[in-house]
């Protein structure tokens, strides 16, 4: 099966050649780890850390857990959190839908909970506001992916993690209620599919 329509199509538009030489480097860290992970035949788990876990830890999730889908990789999980959890922003599932990603309410709280499809006969990612640490994500053997510098510089340690990871994104947060919100927002969102996707489609399976 495959991931809709319209998700495909968007994965099909991404430049992978305009990742500089530079962020590709950086990109290599989380590579390794997860071709690593294949050829041990080990369950691979990302968890994707920014401060609110409202935002890029959120895009990252979603997107790492479509390409591993997309590209066949098996014992895969996503997970993402923050140091203070808030929701997730309006606009990251606004994003995610104008995309092609079914998004529906499960839980409606000052901290939303929200289901993600990305195909039509694989489970939904859960989606909310948690701390990196949260029982929902995993104790042990997994990456701490950080997203944010904020999250970086605030977490020198992160248990059960084997491996840590910094690969920050700018914050499209700085843009809220300009008249550049919607457009900063996806300029984020595809930085953020088009890198993701250059790490899955370099693991060989």
């Amino acid at each position: 099966m495959a991931v809709l329509e319209s998700i495909d199509h968007f994965i099909a538009s991404l430049q992978l050649d305009e990742i500089p030489k530079k962020r590709k480097a950086q990109l290599q860290h989380l590579v390794d780890f997860i071709q690593n992970k294949v050829q041990e035949d080990s369950s691979i788990k990302l968890n994707f850390i920014c401060t609110h876990n409202s935002r890029r830890s959120i895009l990252t999730q979603v997107w790492a857990q479509t390409f591993a889908y997309y590209f066949k990789l098996k014992q895969f999980q996503s997970y993402s959190g923050g140091t203070e959890p808030t929701a997730v922003y309006s606009l990251v599932l606004k994003t995610l839908e104008n995309i092609g990603f079914q998004v529906t309410l499960i839980s409606s709280t000052k901290n939303p909970i929200y289901a993600i499809k990305f195909s039509q006969n694989e489970p939904a990612i859960v989606g909310f506001s948690k701390t990196y640490d949260h029982n929902f994500n995993p104790k042990s053997e997994f990456a701490a992916i950080l997203t944010c510098s904020q999250a970086d510089s605030s977490c020198p340690f992160i248990a059960g993690a084997e491996k840590r990871i910094s690969i920050t994104f700018e914050d499209p947060k700085s843009f809220d209620n300009t008249p550049q919100q919607s457009k900063k927002y996806f300029e984020s969102n595809l930085q953020i599919a088009t890198e993701l996707f250059y790490v899955f489609s370099k693991i060989n399976t």
